[in-house]
């Protein structure tokens, strides 16, 4: 047995190097998705709160 080849675990998948591209880039859209909901969330709030919340509630 090699202590460099990993052994292949029972239900391991390899992907393909177009599958492995198609998982970061569907992985990189999500990740931007969620971050546009999150600036979109505190937009949202600030805009319901008023400007003041942003100033120390002055």
């Amino acid at each position: 047995m090699s202590m460099n080849a990993p052994e292949k675990q029972p239900g391991q998948v390899r992907l393909t190097p177009e599958q492995a591209k198609s998982r970061r880039a569907r992985n990189l859209a999500i990740g931007l998705g969620i971050g546009f909901f999150a600036i979109l969330f505190y937009a949202i709030t600030v805009v319901k709160l008023g400007p003041g919340v942003l100033a120390g509630g002055q």
